[in-house]
């Protein structure tokens, strides 16, 4: 069941989002210090205990268990993390689905070097624009997509 998040998912929400962090973008950023410094999962919390962004963000529930979740912003989607545990399971899917049948989703930036994340958005229609920009604080690159569908 997909459900609008709480403040109780929000350890769970961080800690989706830390590991899926290490495990994806560590080989490409190769900063251990953000990514074993930094990036905390209490820090997360801390971040997202904040009813606006809170209001913002779904969460995929399997009888309790959250396995993913999707973050929403008018008509962008700002992040989308499955837990690594849960990934191929169609969850991601399910997720997408939602954003842009339940909120109206139309674009969304991803990391350019994050290859398996673009083919599974164009899986989903959304393309490359072209358009590009700077991840801030990095050296790497974000591209927009949107749905053509």
């Amino acid at each position: 069941m997909i459900r609008k998040a709480t403040q109780r998912d929000l350890s769970r929400i961080a800690e989706i989002l830390v590991f899926v962090k290490r495990i994806k973008f560590r080989p490409i950023f190769q900063d251990d210090d953000y990514s074993f410094g930094e990036l905390q999962v209490l820090d997360v919390v801390k971040r997202y205990d904040n009813p606006e962004l809170l209001s913002c963000i779904y969460v995929y529930d399997d009888s309790g268990i959250v396995k993913g979740f999707i973050h929403v912003d008018s008509t962008e989607i700002v992040t989308l993390y499955v837990d690594d545990f849960f990934q191929g399971q169609g969850i991601g899917s399910k997720l997408i689905r939602f954003a842009l049948e339940g909120t109206g989703a139309t674009f969304l930036w991803a990391l350019e070097k994050n290859e398996g994340a673009i083919r599974f958005y164009e899986r989903h229609g959304f393309r490359v624009t072209g358009e590009r920009k700077l991840e801030e604080g990095t050296t790497e690159y974000l591209v927009k997509m949107e749905r053509t569908e």
